[in-house]
This record gives C-alpha cells, structure tokens and sequence, in this order.
C-alpha cells in the first residue's frame, strides 16, 4: 500500500507543479527529479513482481504423472 500511496502523491505533485509560482528553471529541474523518483519507483515495483511470480512459477514446475503401472 505504501507504493500505491506514494504514486498518489507524486501524481498530485505533477499536477500542483505548474501552479506553485517556482521559477522556471526550479520547475525542469523539478519535473526531472519527479522522473526519476517514478523510474525508481517502477523499478522496484518490477523486482517485487519478478519475485513474486518466480514464488509461483517455482510452485507450478512440479509434474506429476498419474499413470498407474497395472495392466
């Protein structure tokens, strides 16, 4: 839940940005900091689905064959 809340603010930052009276040049260096905190937000939230999947996947490799050996 902390991601999800994080992405929320984030996203009320961008849109409170231009309305905030920063110069402009504060306001690029801003928007590019607010990137790359969405880069690296994403980022961790790839590795927590990897590895969630690779939990599932590691349960789902198992095969077990049920043929009987009676004739």
């Amino acid at each position: 839940m902390r991601k999800e809340r994080s992405l929320f603010t984030i996203g009320l930052w961008i849109i409170l940005l231009p309305f905030l009276g920063f110069p402009g040049t504060w306001k690029i260096v801003l928007s590019i900091l607010t990137g790359v905190v969405i880069i690296y937000m994403a980022y961790l939230y790839y590795l927590e689905v990897k590895e969630r999947l690779s939990k599932i996947d590691d349960g789902a490799k198992s095969f077990v064959d049920n043929i009987s050996n009676e004739a």
